[in-house]
């Protein structure tokens, strides 16, 4: 297994990854698709153009949130929906801004190849460039590209651009220098009037009916908020609550959750000063579910078949005490009530 270690240079790294391929080669790109995953996967496609037979870059999830529509749509992203994938065409599978353990469908592959920025999770692909400290994935791909010493097309770089200001939050969220970097080197190659359209495309006209329920059912207490929409069609409706709310001056920290194709999906956001959502997301309900995230940013999914011996998940109220009891006994925080 070969993982990269931060004292090799730019240019050792991108050998050893050209060095597990061959020209025969039938490669998958595995991704949980957001902006960040997306513009690494074009990326990689990009570094193995006419390098192998053929490249395929597949989304595990639906991708049907606005501004990544838009970014599909506008950038000419071709994704196959892993539901229609033949995965015996595939002989060598990438995986980019994710690692196996992150998703149960992940683990259904055998990972050749893991480029990450989160946590290192102990996966064991033959090859592994994790960096937690980097801020997005996005930033270590655009280093690939320059130690190969290709320039990224306008809609590549626009990608990689729209992946490093979403998972740093516009540098609002942990960076290093090389994140900057990236950042200020795809600048020059992108185009600001498309990361512009594709970042106000935020809001679908039925997302309004929940906002509405969060504002008028939100929990507030010392600067903390608390929201459970029940079933949402999506959930990165929750996300764009818990974005919402954070935006307000003295909010510190917001929690949102809700329903989505059997899973309860719990969002969490912080100032990233008071609070770590992370470890909260990860104290709070990892034995329930997958759990985690950094410290100003973090999700929980929970199988509704682990809480039915615990709690009736459709009583919307039990369900709210169940959460606010274990973020309070699990992390000592306590959630507001009403």
């Amino acid at each position: 297994m070969v993982k990269t270690h931060m004292l090799l240079t730019s240019k050792d790294r991108v050998s050893r990854f050209y060095n597990q391929f061959t020209s025969d080669d039938r490669v998958l790109i595995l991704i949980n698709a957001d902006p960040d995953a997306i513009g690494s996967a074009m990326a990689v496609k990009r570094l193995l153009w006419r390098k192998v037979n053929n490249i395929t870059i597949s989304n595990i999830n639906v991708i049907d949130r606005p501004d990544n529509c838009a970014m599909v749509e506008l950038l000419g992203v071709k994704l196959t929906h892993i539901k229609n994938l033949d995965k015996t065409r595939f002989n060598r599978v990438v995986m980019v801004d994710s690692q196996p353990s992150h998703n149960v469908l992940f683990e259904k592959f055998t990972v050749d190849i893991v480029i990450d920025h989160h946590p290192d999770t102990g996966s064991k692909a033959p090859f592994q460039d994790i960096r937690p400290k980097y801020g997005a994935t996005a930033s270590i791909m655009t280093e690939y590209l320059r130690a190969a010493r290709i320039k990224p097309a306008i809609k590549l770089a626009t990608a990689l651009l729209l992946g490093i200001k979403n998972d740093t939050s516009n540098f609002e969220q942990q960076t290093l220098v090389e994140d900057v970097r990236s950042f200020q080197y795809l600048f020059r190659h992108a185009n600001k009037h498309l990361v512009r359209k594709i970042e106000q495309s935020e809001i679908r006209p039925d997302y309004l009916k929940f906002f509405k329920k969060a504002l008028e059912n939100r929990r507030v207490r010392k600067g903390k908020v608390f929201v459970f929409l029940g079933p949402v069609p999506n959930p990165d409706i929750c996300v764009l609550i818990a974005d919402f709310f954070l935006k307000i001056s003295s909010i510190k920290w917001s929690i949102v959750a809700g329903y989505h194709q059997k899973k309860l999906v719990i969002i969490f956001r912080s100032d990233g000063l008071r609070k770590n959502a992370g470890k909260i997301a990860e104290q709070g309900f990892a034995e329930f579910g997958s759990a985690g995230g950094h410290k100003a940013m973090a999700r929980a999914e929970i199988d509704l078949a682990m809480l039915r011996p615990l709690i009736d998940h459709k009583d919307d109220r039990k369900v709210v005490r169940w959460i606010m009891n274990q973020i309070k006994t699990k992390t000592q925080t306590p959630l507001p009530v009403q």
